[in-house]
């Protein structure tokens, strides 16, 4: 796999029954059902691409966002924002963005931070899971407070790499060593 929207197509295709994330409001949510959430968040983007794209305080949502801009070959900037209205709410799913997204296509030198593409991303997942050891039956529990944070991203891509199940729980968790996934982002 070449590109980030790639990754999220193939999980969703190979890990049909298996749990991709769990959250507060959302419950367990298969690998199809999250890929249906990221799209129907990608069509709102795309149906009025924003110049910056960032996303901060919409709980699970801002994963679902982050995972949709890089489906749409969007960057991924703190300095931009995004619509509440895309993240589940009247401009979630948006018809208009259908064909913008089916259109677009990123390639693995698409940029998704201001110093990461794709192919790079993909790159630091790979080698950062060859360390990790995880597959489809990990389960990661994750703070959904912490959500922002460069090494909670780093996880979730990482959960989503490896077709594991990502576990968003409010408050502390105990366990969590943020220390493997500093330096990615």
């Amino acid at each position: 796999m070449e590109t980030l929207r790639a990754l999220l197509v193939q999980r969703a295709a190979r890990l049909q029954e298996w749990p991709a994330v769990s959250a507060p409001g959302w419950g367990t949510l298969k690998y199809p059902a999250f890929r249906n959430r990221v799209e129907g968040v990608a069509l709102g983007l795309m149906a009025a691409p924003p110049p910056r794209v960032f996303s901060r305080g919409a709980g699970p949502w801002d994963w679902a966002c982050e995972v949709a801009c890089a489906s749409c070959g969007l960057l991924w900037d703190p300095a931009g924002e995004v619509d509440p209205g895309i993240l589940g709410g009247p401009r979630f799913n948006r018809e208009e963005g259908r064909q913008p997204y089916h259109d677009c296509d990123p390639t693995p030198e698409t940029p998704f931070t201001a110093a990461l593409a794709h192919a790079g991303l993909l790159a630091g997942l790979r080698r950062l899971n060859g360390r990790l050891g995880w597959d489809h039956d990990s389960a990661v529990t994750l703070p959904l407070g912490d959500l922002g944070t460069p090494e909670v991203r780093t996880a979730l891509w990482s959960a989503l790499y490896a077709g594991a199940h990502a576990i968003l729980m409010a408050g502390p968790v105990r366990g969590w060593d943020p220390t493997p996934f500093a330096g990615l982002f």
